[in-house]
């Protein structure tokens, strides 16, 4: 099937960019495969109504990518079916190293895959966004806020984005892959209540400017007013005084240090005098101490998932619900 070119003079894109994404889409859909011919330079400005020069600009700059090759004899053809994907990420933390390593693993050899951060950073999440349109076959993204989808997100085509993690979308437009932060949540409290109930006070330390979503604060308060447990919210834990008798649900793996150097300089055993229960698990909590508590949900799970979903184009929407895994800590 030969490669044919339209313009969308209603695209926010250059024409550049939009020949760039067309030739990328035509391979990753299979409408040119590996060592199919392109239009020459020519007779594609011909048919399109785009200049030599945008054409050749856009050749060029796939040849850069190694997605395409040139011959002086017979002219531009597919070097190798190339599945570009973007990887937007919140931060990088163990956990989220397992999932994109799980991921990576996962997908075919002949996918590049381009990692990036933004750090919570509205002005750096826009960007990101706005500079990778046309430039990718597949995206996979991390949201800012779990409410609500950002809207320069709207702008990625539907059918080439996964939503992962926080921000499940309110319509089905868009693929997801996110947690349960309420439901679930609860339910593994319920089944540490137990351990928990050993201890005079469980305290969640709950920063202000920690990105987790909000509902986990309702949760925490509906599941300790159920089981009538004395409880606290606790914005910031730095320099107060862990005593005996109290247990803690942890976000921030920096609380998390602090609650254990506490415990240590001060005495205290974790699962004894002081119950400890981290959010998201990692191979170091496992052997940390006797094992930290960990409420989490399988990140090599998700990153499977996700590469599934990059790889045949099947829409997902799931929920994981996150699991309770007891250890010593509590």
């Amino acid at each position: 099937m030969e490669f044919t070119f339209k313009l969308d003079k209603s695209s926010s894109q250059t024409k550049l960019q939009q020949l760039i994404h067309a030739i990328n889409e035509a391979i990753s859909s299979g409408v040119l495969n590996e060592g199919d011919f392109l239009p020459s330079v020519n007779k594609l400005s011909r048919e399109s109504g785009l200049s030599r020069d945008t054409v050749f600009k856009a050749y060029t700059t796939l040849k850069q990518r190694s997605v395409i090759s040139s011959t002086p004899t017979k002219g531009y053809f597919v070097s190798h079916e190339s599945f570009k994907v973007m990887v937007l990420l919140d931060d990088f933390s163990a956990f989220k190293e397992q999932l994109y390593s799980s991921f990576r693993m996962a997908l075919p050899e002949n996918y590049t895959v381009d990692l990036l951060f933004h750090h919570y950073n509205q002005d750096v999440f826009e960007q990101l966004i706005l500079n990778s349109l046309g430039r990718y076959s597949m995206y996979v993204v991390m949201n800012i806020q779990n409410e609500r989808i950002e809207k320069v997100v709207r702008k990625i085509d539907p059918n080439k984005l996964l939503i992962l993690d926080m921000g499940k979308p309110a319509n089905q437009e868009m693929a997801y892959i996110v947690q349960d932060f309420e439901q679930a949540f609860y339910n593994c409290l319920e089944q540490g209540l137990d351990r928990i109930s050993n201890y005079e006070e469980f305290n969640l330390v709950f920063p202000e400017s920690t990105p987790h979503p909000q509902i986990t604060i309702d949760t925490f308060q509906r599941f300790c007013g159920e089981k009538q447990l004395k409880h606290a919210v606790i914005p910031r834990i730095k320099n107060k005084s862990i005593e005996r008798g109290q247990a803690y649900l942890v976000i921030k793996e920096d609380d998390l240090v602090y609650i254990i150097k506490s415990c240590k300089r001060q005495g205290l055993k974790l699962g004894e005098d002081v119950g400890l229960i981290s959010y998201n698990d990692s191979p170091m909590k496992e052997i940390v101490g006797n094992g930290m508590t960990v409420i989490s949900i399988d990140f090599e799970e998700m990153g499977q998932k996700a590469a599934h979903f990059v790889e045949s184009k099947h829409k997902v929407f799931e929920t994981l619900p996150p699991k309770l895994i007891l250890r010593g800590s509590l």
